[in-house]
């Protein structure tokens, strides 16, 4: 798997035996310094309980986690990562640093806090697994969409056409099971209204059981590292077997009664696939929370900022404000109800989540609330005569 070890300092990216890994001449300036330190790169194919295997020039090693503990719960080691390992002859062997992060998909945590969980770091595609064995729930995927769109290093993304993004992680939506639905009528109006809810994000669908749209995947996902995302029970694990032409994560059968599965994967492990690129399986998502996702938000629902410019007011909330033209679109059956509902509420979630460490936004909120509260307790007392 590996070519005989080599001083980091003294390899080329393209002779080098982390390139099947992603190494380039980025990479290389960044870990120079600690090569002069005589340590040794490594990506992070694993973690669990404060260790982590890291593919490193020669071979994968475990690695302790103990000197790279931040207070920042967004700064742990996390699976994609690039770091500065000691050399081979320590034990145990250390992760001294990690090397600055191109991206980062990062979700909210349960905890009351304002904290952030990092699902995977360096990423170039997020690939959003959707069964088609139940029925669509487009309000979730525009959630994890509204994720995927705003994780780049912290920085929203920039689209700068119809589907393509200036920055970040590309996402991607992929349809698993479409033997499931043997109609093509069907399986062509269900991809349409994925696309609808998703405007400029590619869709595919896949069946790893027959195969068909494996191929076209794993030319999109031979670029690079790819995470895969979904809920548990959307088929994860078996297209990652697709991909990698082996049965290498275990898969477990699906209930009947809602099409849900078990935690099968129980940990980020990324794996090389055998037609270039990486993939990082994750296990199934219970909860998606928005983390400071107000770009994405606005990217998911486009057609609705889009009408929101047209708005008489600047500020209108697009909710009974007088020339407002996102309800008037909605009243004319050029935007589904639905969509504006979703989309309020994601907007709403977030505020929620910023405004737990932005004092001004929780004054802002707390302001708006005493205005409507106002202008309720008015509107009451007007139709009581008084």
């Amino acid at each position: 798997m590996f070519n005989a070890p080599l001083h980091p300092s003294s390899l080329s990216t393209v002779q080098h035996p982390l390139a099947v890994y992603g190494w380039d001449k980025g990479w290389e300036a960044e870990f120079a310094p600690y090569a002069a330190q005589g340590l040794v790169p490594g990506r992070v194919v694993r973690v669990d309980r404060g260790q982590c295997d890291v593919a490193t020039p020669d071979g994968v090693v475990r690695a302790d986690t103990e000197f790279v503990v931040p207070r920042d719960p967004m700064k742990v080691v996390c699976t994609g990562d690039w770091v500065a390992v000691d050399p081979e002859g320590g034990d145990p062997r250390y992760v001294r640093t990690l090397l600055p992060r191109r991206t980062a998909f990062v979700r909210s945590t349960s905890s009351k806090r304002s904290e952030g969980q990092v699902l995977a770091t360096n990423i170039d595609h997020i690939v959003i697994c959707v069964s088609l064995a139940v029925e669509l729930d487009l309000g979730r995927i525009e959630r994890f969409l509204a994720l995927a769109m705003s994780s780049s290093s912290g920085e929203a993304l920039l689209r700068t056409s119809a589907d393509s993004w200036e920055s970040g992680a590309q996402p991607l939506l992929v349809l698993t099971k479409a033997d499931l639905v043997p109609d093509p009528a069907a399986l062509a109006y269900l991809v349409q209204d994925v696309e609808t809810t998703a405007p400029g994000v590619q869709v595919l669908t896949v069946s790893s059981h027959t195969g068909e749209g494996t191929d076209v995947l794993a030319a999109v996902v031979a670029d690079g590292t790819s995470v895969l995302l979904g809920i548990s029970g959307a088929g994860k694990s078996t297209l990652a077997n697709a991909l990698l032409g082996a049965d290498v994560m275990d898969v477990q059968e699906t209930r009947d009664v809602d099409g849900k599965g078990r935690h099968t994967t129980t940990t980020r492990n990324m794996l090389a696939l055998p037609g270039g690129g990486v993939l990082i399986d994750t296990p199934g998502l219970r909860g998606v929370g928005l983390f400071d996702a107000e770009a994405g938000v606005g990217q998911v629902f486009s057609e609705i900022e889009e009408y929101a410019e047209q708005c008489r007011f600047h500020d209108c909330a697009h909710e009974a404000e007088p020339g407002c033209a996102v309800l008037a679109a909605v009243a004319e059956g050029a935007l589904p109800e639905r969509r504006l509902d979703s989309y309020r509420k994601l907007l709403r979630e977030n505020q929620r989540i910023v405004a737990k460490t932005d004092a001004r936004l929780r004054a802002e909120i707390a302001r708006d609330w005493r205005m409507k509260s106002a202008v309720g307790r008015a509107n009451y007392a007007a139709k009581r005569g008084r």
